[in-house]
């Protein structure tokens, strides 16, 4: 079952929007990337740290973990690797050469709090950023940040499928985590 929202978008029992099924490239990629968000926050939502911090098997990856690192990933690709700027507080104090998994470990030295507000903040920032490009351009619209090895900037379509296939990943690691904190199981949030 379905319904529209305020903005008309089809959101499914759970609230998380459903792309559209006869849209241009755009408002697909961009609808994907919405679902995949949204299923992110379902499986972290309502957590305290001692959830945020729990771990599955012999991984160290935490809930908290992910939601900073696709803060610091939101960031990276909407504003750096995008439109070329700085990058941004708190990411721009880390030594990344020394400490690679700064995110991933400094999470649990953060409140819920911080680090939820972390990640919608980024995603925010991000919404608005992918929107000013696309205001501006194509999916073809290249990138003026961060170049591959072969010096060749990337476009706007591949920041988007670079967004969505990351999200997806770690959406595979939430469900495991999740289902071992408090049992939270399934594709769909419930109704």
């Amino acid at each position: 079952m379905t319904y529209l929202d305020e903005q008309g978008r089809y959101l499914d029992e759970g609230g998380r929007p459903e792309p559209p099924v006869a849209a241009g490239e755009i408002a697909t990629l961009l609808g994907y990337l919405e679902r995949q968000r949204a299923t992110f926050a379902w499986k972290c939502a309502g957590l305290d740290a001692a959830g945020l911090r729990a771990t599955h098997g012999p991984s160290s990856m935490t809930l908290g973990g992910m939601l900073k690192h696709l803060a610091r990933f939101e960031d990276d690709m909407s504003s750096e690797w995008l439109h070329g700027r700085d990058q941004l507080p708190p990411w721009d104090t880390v030594d990344w050469d020394t400490d690679h998994d700064w995110d991933w470990r400094s999470a649990a030295e953060d409140t819920s709090e911080q680090l939820y507000t972390l990640w919608r903040d980024a995603v925010a920032r991000s919404r608005s950023l992918f929107a000013e490009a696309l205001a501006d351009g194509s999916l073809e619209r290249p990138g003026t940040g961060i170049t591959n090895a072969h010096g060749e900037l990337p476009s706007l379509r591949y920041i988007l499928l670079n967004m969505i296939e990351e999200y997806a990943r770690h959406n595979g690691h939430a469900d495991l985590i999740r289902e071992s904190v408090d049992g939270l199981v399934g594709h769909d949030p419930p109704g």
